[in-house]
């Protein structure tokens, strides 16, 4: 159901939320939508981030854009103190009612920035990252660190935590932190108009991937799974549509994905504007990634009629879902990969079934309407509390 924002004391005075993001075009990406609910609401809307190219297309949509100096995936003490100093220099000037923090740096760094200001903060947890999912001694030293800051910092009045599946809901709880201050929204929305089911693509058989190029996305295993097909004399296309992300130390080397684009087969497209291009083109979707908060690129998918091949793991599997609408495999199992989309490739019926069940889930549970009124309902839950005495 649909609530409304409770005003300020002057009731001419529409609440002030800010959204905290580290960059434009994630913003625009993945929290939109919500934003959008938000405005409709009644909010007043304020985005903080780097701005890169986004920042005509953020402030077009209604929004009040405050551009930050931020290096995202810089931990050195002098851009953390520096840009903890311009992110409460704009909380105290703009006194708002509501910040929501989107991703793990964000929520720590904009919990301590806040920290004394009579203002609540909602950290969402869009999947967990690289400092919780890889296995290197750096991610295990970070993970460590953070999981210390999350504990004390996140556990404080105010203070709310918003995840997108159970699997990350009992990981924040594991953590310490109140399971009375953890909520769950599955991602943040789907337009089931602008996305709606195509017919299967005439031609050879296309799988399609869209992401970012991270050894954490399983874009390798995805490479090797298509070797193993072209071995064994499967005329299959892969497209992978995303770019390398730098500032994440899980990203594969340019050097690497030029030489993937020398393979047959191995169709590296880059960034795609309209996601559709890729689903127009492609009889499956893929993502075989080692965790997830809940994957856009799967949602798109999914409301465009794509049957799913995914890992089993959190995040994918709350809108892939085994023998409904995708196949599962291990992560970091590239034959296991192979095996399913070879499978699939060769059942048109299944595709077929498992692409009409994909769309009704999406429709059912994952539109931008149904999250927008879910997250605009916890918005008011929250300051509801805040407002109450303790």
């Amino acid at each position: 159901m649909a609530s409304t924002v409770m005003p300020r004391a002057n009731e001419s005075v529409r609440p002030v939320l800010v959204y905290l993001v580290t960059e434009d075009w994630y913003f625009l990406s993945h929290r939109l939508p919500m934003a959008c609910a938000a405005l409709r609401a009644g909010y007043e809307v304020h985005v903080a981030t780097n701005v890169v190219d986004g920042g005509a297309a953020i402030e077009g949509y209604g929004f009040k854009l405050h551009p930050l100096n931020w290096r995202r995936g810089s931990a050195h003490p002098r851009d953390l103190i520096r840009i903890i100093g311009e992110i409460r220099a704009l909380y105290k000037r703009l006194k708002p009612d509501l910040v929501h923090h989107v991703g793990v740096q964000p929520a720590i760094i904009g919990a301590i920035a806040g920290i004394g200001l009579p203002v609540v903060k909602l950290h969402a947890m869009a999947g967990l990252g690289f400092a919780f999912t890889s296995k290197t001694l750096r991610a295990k030293v970070t993970g460590f660190a953070m999981r210390l800051l999350m504990r004390a910092l996140l556990n404080r009045p105010r203070n709310a935590v918003l995840v997108q599946n159970p699997d990350d809901r009992a990981a924040v709880a594991a953590l310490g932190i109140s399971p009375v201050r953890i909520f769950l929204i599955p991602g943040s929305g789907v337009d089931t108009d602008a996305l709606v089911p195509m017919p299967e693509p005439a031609g050879v058989m296309t799988v399609g991937y869209v992401g970012r190029l991270l050894a954490d996305k399983g874009v390798r295993s995805l490479v090797e799974a298509h070797a193993l097909l072209a071995a064994r004399g499967r005329d299959i296309r892969f497209v992978l549509a995303g770019e390398p992300d730098p500032a994440n130390p899980a990203s594969i080397p340019q050097s690497e994905i030029d030489s993937w684009k020398q393979i047959a087969g191995l169709d590296v497209r880059g960034h795609i504007d309209d996601i559709r291009e890729v689903w127009a083109i492609s009889h499956i979707a893929v993502l075989p990634s080692r965790r997830e908060g809940l994957p856009k690129s799967l949602l798109e998918a999914a409301a465009c009629g794509r049957p799913i091949v995914a890992t089993d793991v959190p995040g994918c599997r709350e809108i892939a879902r085994a023998n409904v609408n995708a196949l599962l495999v291990p992560a970091d199992d590239a034959a296991a990969l192979a095996e399913v989309i070879d499978r699939l490739a060769a059942n048109r019926e299944m595709r077929l079934r498992f692409g009409a069940a994909g769309r009704a889930m999406v429709e059912a549970e994952f539109s931008e309407t149904r999250i927008g009124e879910a997250i605009v309902a916890l918005y008011a839950k929250l300051l509801d509390r805040a407002a109450k005495p303790v």
